[in-house]
């Protein structure tokens, strides 16, 4: 946040850049801005950067898409909400625990952006949702540090954005071992990658960005023990989550049974961390059937990026109905 204090000028940046509709923004860059560094070299993907694997990164994520869909707001996000110093950042802005069906579906339209095939091209939004992305955790830092409530060191800091990372990402592919996916070590590899290079344009250090599945079960796990443990702030975000759930047009699962898968998909310690009550899978089956089979049947036809349109314009179809059904 150092690179940029004027606050007010930040926000009028946020704004003009969230009105963009695809990367071309680069070009279009105010000449007061230019002179930021990170803003002039966020088009530039590290040296690193493996455009086969990238490619394969998205297509695992088309392939995938509605199921990470639902991970989304059953394991990554409450998956974060159990780092109670993060959780804490979240809750003190108030978003999420004032609006969550608006924080969920800013998120998932972020996951969208960035896993397109066409992410980071000049037709895709994935350069400037990650700038986007990037600039609200300038503003986080700047406005929590700012609040008398807080004493815990750099909000948003190196460790809470590796944790999110591999939260949509390892434990994405777990998550999806778990509902019963067999997912291949290339398929994981590469949507381990993908994810890396999004961290990397997200301001992630590089020592904290996973080179494969190994180095990212063994930087999850330290992360976890570093930061993980019960907090009112990770209880109360993750019971706002589960009350939107509860009132999701079309949700047909009882919350026991919502709970239960979530606590299934998280594991026993961090849905107790919580406050999720324990419960018996083995009971709960049905609903874990019915909300599986609730998912759309995987259209393979077409290119992948045919297949992503089919399902992005599906997506933006249901978030419209929803909005129309909660009028």
């Amino acid at each position: 946040a150092h690179t940029f204090p004027d606050q007010e000028l930040k926000k009028v940046f946020y704004g003009w850049l969230q009105a963009l509709n695809d990367n071309s923004f680069i070009h279009q860059l105010p000449e007061r801005y230019k002179e930021h560094s990170f803003i002039a070299g966020s088009q530039k993907l590290p040296a690193w950067a493996d455009p086969k694997r990238m490619k394969a990164g998205s297509a695992f994520f088309v392939k995938h898409a509605e199921q990470i869909m639902q991970l989304l707001g059953l394991l990554s996000l409450p998956y974060c909400y159990a780092a109670a110093d993060g959780a804490m950042v979240l809750y003190l802005s108030r978003r999420l625990s004032n609006d969550s069906g608006k924080r969920l579906t800013d998120t998932a339209e972020f996951i969208w952006n960035v896993l397109s095939p066409e992410a980071f091209t000049d037709k895709g939004k994935g350069f400037s949702s990650c700038l986007a992305i990037r600039l609200t955790h300038a503003m986080a830092r700047h406005y929590t540090l700012q609040s008398e409530k807080w004493n815990l060191g750099i909000p948003v800091n190196q460790e809470d954005m590796a944790g999110t990372n591999l939260a949509f990402s390892l434990i994405v592919v777990r998550g999806l071992r778990k509902l019963g996916y067999s997912i291949s070590y290339d398929e994981q590899q590469s949507f381990i990658h993908l994810w890396g290079v999004i961290g990397f344009l997200l301001g992630v250090n590089e020592d904290l960005i996973p080179a494969d599945g190994k180095t990212a079960h063994a930087l999850e796990e330290k992360i976890r023990l570093r930061h993980f443990k019960p907090s009112m702030q990770g209880r109360e975000l993750t019971k706002s989550l589960i009350d939107y759930f509860g009132s999701f047009p079309g949700n047909k699962l009882p919350q026991q049974q919502l709970i239960g898968v979530m606590r299934h998909l998280l594991g026993n310690e961090i849905a107790t961390m919580l406050g999720l009550p324990e419960a018996d899978f083995s009971a709960l089956m049905p609903g874990f059937l019915q909300l599986t089979a609730n998912l759309p049947a995987l259209n393979s036809g077409g290119s992948v990026m045919a297949v992503y349109n089919r399902k992005y314009a599906d997506y933006r179809k249901q978030i419209k109905a929803q909005v129309i059904t909660a009028m």
